[in-house]
């Protein structure tokens, strides 16, 4: 059984309004758990609406959402629970720190959770020292971090709460290239070490490719293709006719397929590419 699933889900803001515009139109998804989830689209495509609607902070329009196969807006559900349960950090969060320090701000979820002051501070430390925040910075007043400081203090406020299921909307955003590569990267450690189930929003294919184990494509509000990041980007004029840019190195691969080299599998990180060039050059089997 998925841990989330969406049933004919549709949302429409502004219904009966000369503004009136779907969001969300008809999805039927799967997350299975521990997966780690890449969701893609150009601006407008309904990627935070559906977000949003699977952490339960928007109701919606048509269709469900079961959380461990319970619906999560059932006269009975306790929808405050889901959100503890779907973690949920919105794009730009660190304008969202209010506390005087780091540690108390980490320990706002966990806090309103109901924890006992044992576990908070296990919590804090454990999730502090997983995005690569310091001791010594727990004492210190958000604004007086970095930027890419406050991103990561924002993350393990969320993480702390240890959901089942951590969405996160453009993590990345704003960020130098360093600062992106060194989020992700401790995305994809927590994923592995805690098993849980990782949805990332992201704009940038590139961003994402190496780190997700399935993407899902959404455009104009509805489901492109849901599957492996090797079977997505296999679809890649699709994908360019949606206004969406595929990875550098996928393109480099396809600029030698259509000069009539060859290889056995899609490419989509430059790791994996150097690789099967590496082969091929040692006369292995590339189909060159």
């Amino acid at each position: 059984m998925p841990i989330l699933e969406a049933k004919n889900l549709t949302y429409t803001y502004s219904v009966g309004s000369p503004f009136e515009k779907t969001a969300v139109d008809h999805i039927d998804l799967q997350i299975e758990q521990g997966d780690f989830v890449g969701i893609i689209g150009h601006t407008g495509s309904g990627k935070s609406t559906l977000m949003q609607m699977m952490n339960g902070l928007l109701k919606p329009t048509e269709g469900t959402v079961l959380l461990d196969g319970s619906d999560i807006w059932d006269k009975k559900a306790d929808r405050r629970a889901v959100r503890f349960q779907v973690g949920l950090v919105f794009q730009y969060p660190e304008y969202q720190l209010f506390e005087e320090t780091v540690y108390k701000d980490i320990a706002f979820g966990p806090k309103n959770m109901g924890l006992d002051e044992k576990e908070i501070d296990r919590r804090v430390r454990e999730t502090a020292e997983a995005v690569g925040l310091t001791e010594e910075l727990l004492e210190k007043a958000p604004y007086a971090l970095s930027g890419g400081q406050k991103r990561r203090v924002a993350i393990a406020g969320v993480m702390a709460m240890e959901p089942k299921v951590l969405i996160l909307d453009e993590p990345t955003a704003g960020l130098d290239p360093r600062g992106r590569t060194k989020i992700l990267t401790q995305l994809s450690e927590y994923h592995k070490r805690t098993g849980c189930t990782v949805m990332l929003v992201s704009h940038s294919m590139e961003d994402v490719a190496k780190y997700v184990s399935k993407l899902l494509v959404l455009s104009h509000a509805k489901v492109i293709c849901y599957d492996t990041p090797a079977n997505v980007f296999a679809r890649g004029s699709s994908l360019e006719e949606i206004g969406l840019a595929l990875p550098q190195i996928t393109r480099v691969f396809h600029g030698l397929r259509e000069r009539g080299i060859t290889f056995p599998d899609e490419v989509y990180t430059v790791k994996y590419g150097a690789e099967l060039l590496r082969r091929a050059l040692e006369g292995g089997k590339s189909g060159c």
